[in-house]
């Protein structure tokens, strides 16, 4: 943000912060903390902390996460003693190593040709597993999140329980759910009829609130 305030072309007063997946959750962080963006949307939103905590689908005791501390503590023992970096997948290596919809697409999506990439292998340094854990991305969202906001998510979506968990949490007296009939988590990455549906959401929104 403070880059962005002093290009010539950027108006401070209309900045505005869209994330997809985990990049919505940092969004609303980044929202909740600074007042300079003036309104948020999140398409397919992960709070990666609670996903962590709670599973991909909200229902599992937190206290199941535990291991995921021990074993990022254990990957910084072993960095500080010039080891090997320890890594995560961060999606599914395999399509077979979930049972959930969203997640064997999410194996499509990163690891084939679908939108697979050389320089986004796919993984996460074990280390930061000790502050993902237990870091919450609407944190304090009753109080400090009142920019307008908009939260974009598919009807099938086995994520859609931490965008419903953001609109009940979110402070802002102007915030709008908008669900994208058919679609899960996935198909707002890439597939036209679901991402034409958001994106003329997405511009109807910012028009509102950014253009003068």
């Amino acid at each position: 943000m403070g880059y962005l305030i002093t290009q010539p072309f950027v108006d401070p007063n209309r900045i505005g912060a869209m994330g997809i997946c985990a990049g919505g959750g940092y969004s609303i962080n980044a929202a909740i903390n600074d007042k300079r963006i003036k309104a948020v949307a999140t398409v397919s939103a992960v709070n990666i902390g609670a996903m962590l905590r709670y599973g991909w689908l909200g229902d599992q005791d937190p206290k199941n996460s535990i291991p995921f501390l021990a074993a990022g503590a254990q990957a910084r023992s072993a960095e500080a003693k010039g080891e090997a970096v320890v890594t995560f997948p961060l999606a599914p290596c395999h399509k077979e190593d979930t049972p959930y919809v969203d997640l064997q697409e999410a194996w499509e999506y990163y690891h084939t040709s679908r939108a697979e990439f050389p320089t986004s292998p796919g993984f996460g340094a074990s280390r930061s597993l000790t502050q993902i854990v237990t870091y919450d991305a609407f944190n304090l969202a009753e109080t400090f999140l009142d920019q307008p906001l908009l939260v974009v998510v598919g009807s099938i979506a086995q994520s859609r329980w931490m965008s419903d968990d953001l609109m009940k949490r979110a402070g802002s007296a102007d915030k709008q759910l908008y669900i994208v009939e058919g679609s899960n988590h996935m198909k707002l990455y890439d597939i036209p009829q679901y991402v034409d549906q958001a994106a003329t959401q997405l511009v109807a929104f910012f028009k509102k609130n950014l253009v003068a």
